[in-house]
Order: C-alpha cells, then sequence, then structure tokens
C-alpha cells in the first residue's frame, strides 16, 4: 500500500522527533512518510497548502496559532487531511474530544497507541465546524481565513475595521481591502463580541476603529454614523443600537 503522508505540527522540536522515532517504528505494519514539520498554526497552513497530506499530527498548545484554531481554517481546503490532535493533558480539550469521538494522542505518546489512531484515520469522519467551535470556546480565533483562488489566505482579526452582511456573505473590511467570509454574521458576533460592536442588525465594527459618531441631519430621518479610523467611509447606526453612541460616550 502506498505510505501515509503525514505532517508532524508541534512547537516543541523534541515531541516532533519522538513522533518521527515513533512513525519510523510503526513502518513494519503502516508504511507512512513525513511530509514536512511545522512549529505552528502560520507554518503548517503554508506546509499543507503545498504537500499532499493524509494526516497531521496537530499539537493544541501552540504560539501564534493553535491547533484547534489551525483545524478550524483547515476545514475550508478542498481536500484537508484527517487530524489526530496531541496534547499533554488538556482537561477540557480531551472532554470534548471524547464526545465528540475526536482522536488523540496523550503526550508522551506511545507506538501502540500512535498506531491504532493512524489506522483509524482511514475511516475518520471530517471535523464539524460546529464541533470545532465549541472546542475553541471560550477561545477566539486570531485570523479569519478566505478562501480565494483555491488558497486559504489569513486576516489578522485586528485589522479588521468592520464586519458586514451582504446577501450569503459577510464583507471584511481592512486598511487595505475587502475580503468576503462565508460565515454568519450572528456566529462572529457571538465569537468576536469582546472586540467588536454591533451598530447596525448587518454589521460589527471594531471597537479599537472607532473614531467617534457623527450626527446626521440634512436628510429625510436624522440618525448616527459611525466615524472611522483612517477611512473617510461612513457607517450608519440603527435607530435599534444608537444605545452605543451613548455608551462610547461615557468610556472615550
Amino acid at each position: 500500500m502506498p505510505p501515509l503522508k503525514i505532517a508532524i505540527i508541534d512547537d516543541e522540536t523534541p515531541a516532533r522527533n519522538r513522533l518521527k522515532d515513533l512513525l519510523q517504528d510503526c513502518m513494519s505494519s503502516i508504511p507512512t512518510e513525513v511530509i514536512g514539520e511545522a512549529a505552528n498554526g502560520m507554518e503548517a497552513l503554508s506546509l499543507l497548502q503545498a504537500r499532499t497530506c493524509h494526516i497531521a499530527l496537530l499539537d493544541i498548545r501552540m504560539p501564534e496559532m493553535d491547533g484547534l484554531e489551525l483545524a478550524q481554517h483547515l476545514r475550508k481546503m478542498q481536500t484537508p487531511p484527517t487530524i489526530i490532535f496531541t496534547t499533554a493533558y488538556d482537561v477540557y480539550a480531551i472532554k470534548a474530544f471524547e464526545v465528540h469521538a475526536i482522536d488523540y494522542l496523550l503526550k508522551p505518546v506511545r507506538q501502540q497507541r500512535l498506531q491504532e489512531a493512524l489506522v483509524r484515520s482511514s475511516t475518520a469522519m471530517p471535523l464539524q465546524q460546529e464541533v470545532l467551535q465549541k472546542l475553541l470556546h471560550p477561545r477566539s480565533r486570531t485570523h479569519l481565513s478566505i478562501r480565494e483562488r483555491g488558497k486559504i489566505h489569513l486576516v489578522p482579526v485586528n485589522e479588521i475595521i468592520y464586519l458586514r452582511s451582504e446577501l450569503k456573505y459577510v464583507t471584511a473590511r481592512t486598511h487595505t481591502r475587502e475580503y468576503l467570509l462565508e460565515e454568519s454574521l450572528v456566529r462572529l458576533e457571538e465569537e468576536l463580541g469582546d472586540h467588536f460592536q454591533r451598530i447596525h442588525r448587518n454589521c460589527l465594527v471594531a471597537k479599537n476603529h472607532i473614531a467617534g459618531f457623527e450626527k446626521i441631519t440634512d436628510s429625510d430621518e436624522a440618525g448616527w454614523v459611525v466615524l472611522l479610523k483612517d477611512l473617510t467611509e461612513k457607517l450608519p447606526v440603527s435607530r435599534r443600537q444608537q444605545a452605543v453612541v451613548h455608551e462610547h460616550g461615557r468610556h472615550s
């Protein structure tokens, strides 16, 4: 049988080396090929988009982007790898994995346990977004991912000025351009509500990008608009959300 192509993603070099040694020990029963290594989620995403990969051995706790967030972004790949999480006894994660039948390896990883996980990987169901969102809770993503021309692009959440729903898409606006997300504005508010303020049923604005508010009186219906830092664009505040004007005034 052709070898399973495996990526090892862990921020600790000794942990990656141990997995490589264990995979070598499994070769007699399960042929494998390590196609690359990564020390964090950002490196891993680049690797997995450049190389064919069947299985990602994915550490949970990593700098820059952890394994749970990376798993959400990997779902948008045309052919995402099967994910086997590795963890040093993360009580919350392990309980969730067992509830949702997600495979994981407890560190230090044992050969027999790794071999069993590799065998099961051929029948593993793809991870569902709803499950990953529950696993990520209460942490929010540091990046949103957009699929363009067959590639996944990451947009840092702290660079997003506003999120606005339009038909079945959500537009994410940064200083440089707009991105189209296939996500629900309601779901984004639930996850990112600490950083964004709802000003309209179809719009969330990043709190740290609000420059102020301006009252509009020269139209048929008076109201307020949000002034944005470094953008001339003004966003309308709905009548229902006008309390945010007074709230911002008290905290600014």
